[in-house]
This record gives structure tokens, sequence and C-alpha cells, in this order.
């Protein structure tokens, strides 16, 4: 008599052979897209972080402006008006108001996510001053008026992080 067999176990050799090639096509599909994303989203926040550093630049100047016009600080020779530093946009400045007795535009600094700050390291951005010419990759010192990636990276789009 012939037995037949009616219960399995295990797996057979070329089932789990099939199995680990349709896992392997599915892994070398998603870890580009995967690496794709991450990258994708390190430069939305490049691009915010750059956003924020200089809306609050431009906020410091308009405020220095506003205050010599009103009057409330002395005009000083050789003072363009934007911030000495980007810490003095976390610290404040006196724009000679009664109330506050400084105002600040930002509560920390930002970080370049192609570059981030070491340890306890401030977060390290390319500076322009308003006597530096547009491309310039050197900080003149007297003030902040452009901030720019440190990174010498291609975006997606094809065009360099320091050129934002």
């Amino acid at each position: 008599m012939l037995k037949i067999l009616t219960s399995r176990k295990g797996l057979t050799l070329v089932e789990l052979v099939v199995t680990v090639a349709i896992l392997g096509i599915l892994a070398a599909v998603v870890m580009p897209l995967a690496q794709m994303t991450a990258r994708r989203t390190r430069e939305v926040e490049l691009r915010r972080n750059l956003r924020i550093i200089r809306t609050a630049i431009d906020e410091f100047k308009k405020k220095y402006d506003k205050s010599l016009d009103e009057k409330k600080i002395p005009i000083v020779t050789n003072k363009s008006g934007y911030p000495a530093t980007l810490q003095d946009l976390v610290d404040g400045y006196d724009f000679g108001e009664i109330t506050p007795p400084s105002r600040k535009f930002l509560r920390r600094i930002p970080a370049d996510p192609f570059n981030p700050p070491q340890g306890k390291d401030e977060p390290k951005w390319g500076l322009r001053s308003y006597s530096d010419k547009p491309d310039s990759t050197t900080w003149g010192g007297e003030d902040v008026y452009d901030v720019y990636s440190l990174n010498e990276g291609t975006a997606i789009d094809g065009t360099k992080y320091k050129d934002w």
C-alpha cells in the first residue's frame, strides 16, 4: 500500500532560495530610495535653517534702521546696521528701547545639517559681511550680512549647497 503524505513540515531549499532572492531584490530597490529620502530631508532642513537665520538678520537690520530713524540709538559711522556675529541674534541687542533692554531674534543658532557641530561647539556657517563680495568665501569680520553652508557637496537639483 501506498502511504500518502498529508502534512508536510518545514520548507524546501527551493522555497528558501526564492524567498531570499525576492527579499534581496526588494532591499536593492528600497535602500537607494531611503538614502535619497534622508538626503532630501537634510536639504529641506538646510533651506529652512538658512531662511530662519537670514530672516533674523533682516529683522535685526530693520530694527536697527528704525531705531536710528527714531533717534533711539546714536549714529555710528562705518556701521552697517547688521549684527556683528550670529551670537548677537541670540544674545540680543539694545536698540534704545525702554523695555525689553535687549531684543533677541533667535533662541539658538540653527545647525547646518550637512556640517553639524561637534559636541558643544557652535554651529558652523560660512559668513559674509556687508562689505564682502557676493561670492566671497572669506568673512571680513565687520558684521554678518549673509550666511551659507560650508559643505562643498552638490544638491539633488545639481546646485552647490554653498551657493544656496
